[in-house]
């Protein structure tokens, strides 16, 4: 079955909004919660509740609310394909990158929130200790997940090109 442009750009979209996300989170693992940690109690968490605050913004939720539906969007498209295992899969793992984040990430943001000004907090290193470890291993299994989609869906971009017959 021959596929239209439209499907092509849809499941490119995926891949790219799929590969945005991923990179933040291994921007995260890679170079802000290192250099983050060896900084002291008061500025990591005044610096982690100002990045929380600052992610939440239409460009960043554009790709991490983005990634799930254009990757559905694609394996409905994808449905009589053979790419449409990988596609599946990407979506699968892209809502899972939501689940983590939800379940895992929000949560310790939004604790990290409540804790009050860094100033302000009697017991900072008590309140970095809950957070830091906890959220760097959740942001290295969105990492993970995130990256396991990506090439599920560049795979799936692959096996559509294999599939079609040659032009003449």
């Amino acid at each position: 079955m021959t596929q239209s442009r439209g499907s092509q750009a849809v499941l490119a979209a995926a891949a790219v909004t799929t590969g945005l996300v991923a990179g933040v989170w291994y921007g995260f693992a890679c170079g802000v919660m290192p250099a983050l940690g060896r900084s002291g109690d008061r500025t990591f968490i005044e610096v982690m509740q100002h990045i929380n605050d600052a992610i939440q913004n239409p460009v960043f939720f554009a790709g991490l609310f983005g990634s799930p539906v254009l990757a559905a969007v694609a394996a409905r498209q994808q449905r009589r394909t053979p790419a449409n295992r990988w596609v599946l899969a990407g979506l699968a793992l892209t809502v899972l990158v939501l689940v983590v984040t939800s379940a895992a990430n929000v949560p310790l943001n939004d604790a990290l929130a409540a804790a009050g000004a860094p100033g302000r907090i009697s017991d900072p290193s008590a309140v970095r200790e809950a957070f830091e470890d906890p959220w760097v291993l959740w942001n290295t299994v969105r990492a993970v997940l995130s990256t396991a989609a990506l090439a599920c869906l560049w795979r799936a971009t692959s096996a559509r090109s294999q599939s079609r017959p040659p032009t003449p």
